[in-house]
Order: C-alpha cells, then sequence, then structure tokens
C-alpha cells in the first residue's frame, strides 16, 4: 500500500482547497485590520462579515448572533463561564453529562472550585442522556444546561430538541457543543430551543484556529477575554481574518449537502462496522447502532491494547485513534467508554474510526483486512488472551 489512509475525521479534517483558495488573499494582499477604518480595514470586516453570515445561515441563526472565537474550546469555555458568572446572583447550578468533551468537563470542574454546583448526568450504554434526567435534575437554583450535540468518540447523537424544550419550558439557559455535529447533522437552533452553540471550522474541512459561538439574541453571558472592542465589544483581540474567512467557505460546503454527504459516509462506515463485527471475534460496537454520526465507528477488540493496535495501523499506513488517552501520557481508559459501562481492559483495546470526504470502499476493506491480520497478531501475544484459551472461554 503506497498512500496513507486517513481514517481520524473526527480529531480533524484536511483543508479544502476551495477554502484555501478564498483564505489567500487574507494571508496575502488583503492584510488590512477589520478594526480600521481605512480601505484596507473596511475590505476584510466585509470578509468578516460576510463568513458571519454564512455561519448564522448554516444553523438557522442571526448574523448578529455569531461570535468568532480561536477554537471549539473557547467557545465552550465561553459559553459556560460567561452564562455561569452572568447568572450567578440567580444561581449555581450547571447541569452536564459524564461523555462530555474536556473542553467542557474540565471547565465545569474549574467552576465547581469557584463555588458552582455541577450534575454530571450518566448516561445508558449508548451513550445517550435522556431527557427525563435532564428534567429531573432541574432545580430551582439552575441556570446552564450544557450537552453536547454528537459525541466524539462514540459517535452517539443526543436528543437535543427534546432537551431544549426541556430547558426552554423550564426557563434555564441551554448550551450544546456540536463541534462534531456541525456539517454532519441538520441543526436549526431556533427550532431545536438552543440558546448558546459551539462549532470550529477544522471538524469540516475548515483550518485550525478558528471557532465561533452562536448566542441567541437577548442571552446575557460574560466576556472571556478582555481588551478590544472586537466582536461588537464581547470578544478582544484582533480578528483572524484568514481564518474566519475559511471557516465561512467551509460551513458554507460542508452544508451544501448534508443529505448526501451522511449518505456516502454511512456505507463506509456500515460496510466496517459489518465486516470487523463478522471476521474478528470477541468485538462490540461501541455508542448507538442507529442514531450515530454518519463517519463514526467506535469498535472495542477484546484482549488487547490500543496503543499497540494504533502504532501496528500506522505502520501499515493507516491513521486512526484509540479509546484510551494514551497520547496524554494518562494510563485511563477514555472516560466515554468508562461512563457506558466497558472494563477498563476493554476500554483499552478501543479503535475510532472517522471516515472522510476522500476516503473510498477501498480503504475500508484495507483496514479491515489490516485489522484482521494485527489483533491476530497481537491476541497470540496477550497473556490476557492466553489465560482465556486456557480458562475454555476462548477457542485457541
Amino acid at each position: 500500500m503506497t498512500k496513507r489512509i486517513y481514517a481520524d475525521h473526527s480529531a480533524t479534517t484536511p483543508l479544502r482547497k476551495e477554502v484555501l483558495d478564498e483564505m489567500m488573499p487574507y494571508l496575502t494582499e488583503n492584510y488590512g485590520n477589520p478594526s480600521s477604518i481605512y480601505a484596507e480595514g473596511r475590505a476584510c470586516k466585509k470578509a468578516v462579515e460576510t463568513a458571519r453570515e454564512k455561519v448564522a445561515g448554516a444553523i438557522g441563526a442571526s448574523p448578529k448572533e455569531i461570535y468568532f472565537t480561536g477554537s471549539g474550546s473557547e467557545a465552550d469555555n465561553w459559553a459556560i463561564k460567561g452564562a455561569a458568572y452572568a447568572l450567578r446572583e440567580k444561581g449555581n447550578h450547571i447541569i452536564t453529562s459524564a461523555v462530555e468533551h474536556h473542553a467542557v468537563l474540565h471547565t465545569c470542574k474549574a467552576l465547581e472550585k469557584e463555588g458552582f454546583e455541577v450534575t454530571y448526568l450518566p448516561v445508558d450504554e449508548f451513550g445517550m442522556v435522556s431527557p427525563e434526567s435532564v428534567k429531573a435534575a432541574i432545580t430551582d437554583k439552575t441556570i446552564l444546561i450544557t450537552i453536547m450535540f454528537a459525541n466524539n468518540e462514540i459517535g452517539t447523537i443526543m436528543p437535543i430538541e427534546e432537551i431544549g424544550m426541556i430547558a426552554k419550558e423550564k426557563g434555564v439557559l441551554f448550551h450544546t457543543d456540536a463541534v462534531q455535529a456541525v456539517g454532519m447533522e441538520e441543526i436549526d437552533v431556533r427550532k431545536m430551543n438552543i440558546d448558546m452553540l459551539s462549532l470550529t471550522a477544522h471538524k469540516f474541512y475548515g483550518p485550525k484556529g478558528a471557532g465561533a459561538l452562536y448566542i441567541r439574541q437577548g442571552v446575557k453571558v460574560r466576556r472571556l477575554i478582555e481588551g478590544g472592542a472586537q466582536e461588537r465589544n464581547q470578544r478582544a483581540g484582533t480578528e483572524n481574518v484568514a481564518a474566519i474567512v475559511g471557516l465561512g467557505k467551509a460551513i458554507e460546503l460542508a452544508t451544501a449537502d448534508i443529505a448526501g454527504h451522511k449518505a456516502k459516509l454511512s456505507k463506509l462506515r456500515d460496510a466496517y462496522i459489518s465486516r470487523v463485527l463478522k471476521e474478528i471475534p470477541f468485538t462490540r460496537l461501541n455508542g448507538h447502532p442507529t442514531k450515530r454520526m454518519a463517519s463514526n465507528a467506535n469498535i472495542s477488540f477484546e484482549f488487547i491494547e490500543g496503543e499497540s493496535l494504533l502504532l501496528m495501523l500506522d505502520m501499515k499506513g493507516i491513521a486512526a485513534s484509540s479509546g484510551s488517552a494514551c497520547t496524554s501520557g494518562s494510563l485511563d481508559p477514555s472516560h466515554v467508554l468508562l461512563a457506558i459501562g466497558l472494563k477498563h481492559e476493554i476500554a483499552h483495546g478501543s479503535l475510532r474510526v472517522t471516515f472522510g470526504n476522500d476516503n473510498t470502499m477501498e480503504d475500508v476493506n484495507y483496514i479491515v483486512d489490516s485489522l484482521v491480520e494485527i489483533v491476530s497478531r497481537l491476541r497470540s501475544m496477550s497473556p490476557l488472551y492466553e489465560a482465556a484459551v486456557k480458562e475454555g472461554r476462548v477457542k485457541a
């Protein structure tokens, strides 16, 4: 296999050529500061506002409700901390889930140190938060609900519209981390009663370093970054014009044919899942079987370590990701996989494959063929597998 196969699109996506072409003038001749009133500044200001219109249109919002950030993590921090500080006199209770991205979980943990109370809702075996549990957790001190749109590890899509309705009925702000969902799922912030939504460009073939936060008009949040009056005096710092232009173009392209995009990716995903579960014993699919991202396939392989699996796949030219946090220096498996009830040793042997625009059925077959070989080899060296054979749980 001469070419490399990239199958980790939930981590990041390649920059589309059309997006780069749109960005290039703002990295070269159009270098004005958008806050300046002369022609060069006005040209860049217009480009930023055009991108704002594109982002708003993609999620059913108004342009004046879109604020550009440096990342999805910044957008999550701003939404949660900004709402918490702005509403502190009203209450100090926040509701989230046990399977959120660390940008949400760590922000909530930080707020707990400042006297806020946080409820971390459990999920079912598929990683789904129940709307009933959200409703039951609300108290007269609850000021914010933050539940992700789709899980970055196992792909489960949450019942966002139902949760949004509950939040609206109870008069509680509702934020969703939609970093994985934008460009992959149809999103209408009005219909779904979403008050704040986080997104980032590099998950839908845009540049890294460009994100956005939707804040519904009338919602008051405290600013996260102090300084100048950029972003309507809400987020200080000279705008990254080229990246913002790229975000606008990327979201325009990503939302042009969501149904077609999903149909292509789900075909690849389903073929991959079917072959792996059929051809490799002692495997299980993680996440919801049907209510999941079209690109996502997270499968646990019993009796092996995810890190070894990743390294051997890399040697065969395949880029994917593991269910353990090995790259962070932690020996702990994914908090998401533990939350859905997996044992540590099984969670450690999990592999996330996420397909993208350039993947083909040939890629799928090569990945599965490689896995069949690698898993067999790793299990032959596993003391856990050997013990299972001796105990008669596994046929040698």
